[in-house]
């Protein structure tokens, strides 16, 4: 239904936010990445948890949640560690071009084999052309001077990150059917937090990065992590996973417009291509919306 694709765009547009905040966490305190990724699912568990004790203080509540939650936590802490790894070994604009680029195929691949979903000409166009766009919106050359076997490894650490997003997208969409969607995320995050901390041994001084940048610690984790999550996983509920994961391309999409607009970044001509492409692609989703809501 239209009002699912609109709470998976505004997810989406939520967690194009990220980049620009990151830009400024590393000018104003210097932050590290595994740092952010720890701080951000910290924040967000803290957020859904006094959510959820307001809304559903029940013990069932997250009960019935905790298997799905669990394994989505997993998937959750596996694509930060794998994607922020993946930057440090093939740069930014690589990690984004594979990881980003790869999620919707896994994820329209495992929707036909794990949930059932059938594929339509409509989404398969739609797909062609979110990741074309998405590529020629992100694509760079390597900057990269390690050697080829780091790159390599670096690829298949952004690899990693996609698929780990792609399992996290098909086991909920499969949970949202049956367990509530604040419950899941809960978990989700606190799981995830836990598993983050171990990252912080490899950060230098964190303290004094989080003293810094708490501010944009909160935001990030809040609004960007736990109000997007909590938005993408209600859309979920009325919006094939696969159909999810094209309109999901409009996180890079706000994170290059708002470099544009924020940081005087310059979008050339393929950058406009790619734009271009990607708004077709959400345009070709309308329909699909819309028989799903008749069917």
């Amino acid at each position: 239904m239209l009002h699912g694709l609109v709470l998976i765009g505004l997810a989406a547009v939520s967690w194009g936010t990220t980049g620009s905040v990151m830009t400024i966490l590393v000018a104003r305190a210097d932050a590290e990445p595994f740092l952010v990724g720890a701080a951000r699912m910290a924040v967000a568990a803290l957020v859904l948890i006094a959510g959820a004790k307001v809304l559903s203080p029940g013990p069932t509540f997250a009960f019935e949640a905790l298997p799905h939650g669990l394994a989505l936590g997993v998937c959750m802490a596996a694509y930060q560690a794998a994607y922020f790894s993946a930057v440090a070994m093939t740069g930014i604009a690589v990690t984004a071009l594979v990881a980003i680029c790869s999620a919707p195929l896994m994820i329209a691949a495992l929707a036909v084999l794990l949930l059932g979903e059938r594929p339509t000409m409509r989404l398969g166009i739609a797909l062609a052309l979110g990741v074309a766009g998405t590529a020629l919106l992100v694509a760079a050359p390597p900057t990269t001077t390690g050697s080829s076997l780091r790159f390599l490894s670096g690829i298949a650490l952004a690899l990693t990150a996609g698929l780990a997003y792609a399992v996290y997208a098909v086991i909920a969409k499969a949970a949202v059917a049956r367990v509530n969607p604040l419950a899941i995320t809960t978990v989700t995050f606190t799981a995830a937090a836990v598993l983050m901390l171990p990252l912080l041994a490899f950060t230098h001084a964190p303290l004094t990065q989080v003293a810094r940048g708490w501010p944009w610690l909160v935001y990030v984790g809040a609004v960007a992590t736990a109000g997007a999550y909590v938005l993408y996983t209600l859309g979920l509920r009325r919006v094939p996973a696969s159909v999810a994961g094209v309109m999901t391309l409009l996180e890079p999409l706000t994170a290059t417009l708002l470099g544009v607009w924020l940081f005087g970044e310059r979008l050339g001509p393929a950058g406009l291509v790619g734009a271009v492409l990607l708004l077709a692609a959400i345009t070709l989703l309308l329909p699909l919306t819309t028989s799903s809501r008749r069917s």
